[in-house]
């Protein structure tokens, strides 16, 4: 059974999502919030597999929970799928370094919103290679303050090859044939990286790539 935490300040959407999600057998709804501090407060209570957080909340924003609950160690099993408005919201990228497993529009289709809730109960990537292209838009025009040049000297040379497509917005089955290797490997690769450099997810895998100057916008 997939345990989901709704946080969001309008009771209609809530409401909206949970008529969803109730009528499915492997889904339960065990909590909602209507504002960040509650959602951060029944996340510690209740330890949902997935956290349905609106980005915009009185309080605490979303981003803010989100922060909280990755720095969280009792929350590691915590997967926040982040909601917004827009397909490309300002603070979706700043949601992602937050530790966010990804985002969803709120007129998403219903069958992609119940998919996107198991892919992240899994605790697998929800941002699809187009995505993952418009956050590395996003994240080049920003640089970040700092880099971490050490972060990915634990990784062998094919993880580190795996990660720096994964970066470019790659799915398995495109990195698998850049590298000549199958799938299953290539998603080897990439989880192994991830595990090695505690990323939570394969949005931050993208982002630490960035950081460690692993990737660059010339590489693109």
């Amino acid at each position: 059974m997939i345990r989901v935490l709704l946080a969001d300040d309008q009771p209609l959407i809530r409401s909206g999502f949970r008529a969803l999600l109730d009528l499915e057998d492997d889904i339960e709804v065990v909590a909602e919030a209507a504002d960040g501090g509650e959602c951060l407060a029944l996340a510690g209570k209740h330890l949902p597999d997935v956290a349905l957080v609106d980005i915009r909340m009185p309080v605490m924003d979303g981003i803010e929970a989100t922060r909280r609950i990755a720095a969280d160690p009792s929350l590691t099993g915590v997967h926040v799928v982040m909601l917004t408005n827009y397909g490309m919201d300002e603070y979706v990228f700043h949601a992602l370094r937050a530790g966010a497993a990804g985002f969803l529009v709120k007129d998403v289709l219903p069958e992609d919103f119940l998919h996107a809730v198991r892919v992240a109960a899994r605790g697998e990537a929800l941002l699809a290679p187009a995505i993952t292209r418009r956050l590395i838009d996003r994240y080049v025009s920003q640089p970040p303050p700092s880099r971490a040049g050490g972060a990915l000297e634990e990784l062998t040379g094919r993880e580190r090859e795996a990660v720096a497509l994964a970066a470019q917005g790659l799915s398995n089955d495109e990195i698998a044939g850049r590298m000549v290797i199958s799938p299953s490997t290539a998603k080897t690769h990439v989880n192994r990286a991830m595990t090695k450099l505690h990323a939570r997810d394969r949005a931050q895998l993208v982002i630490l790539a960035y950081e460690s100057g692993l990737v660059t916008p010339r590489n693109r």
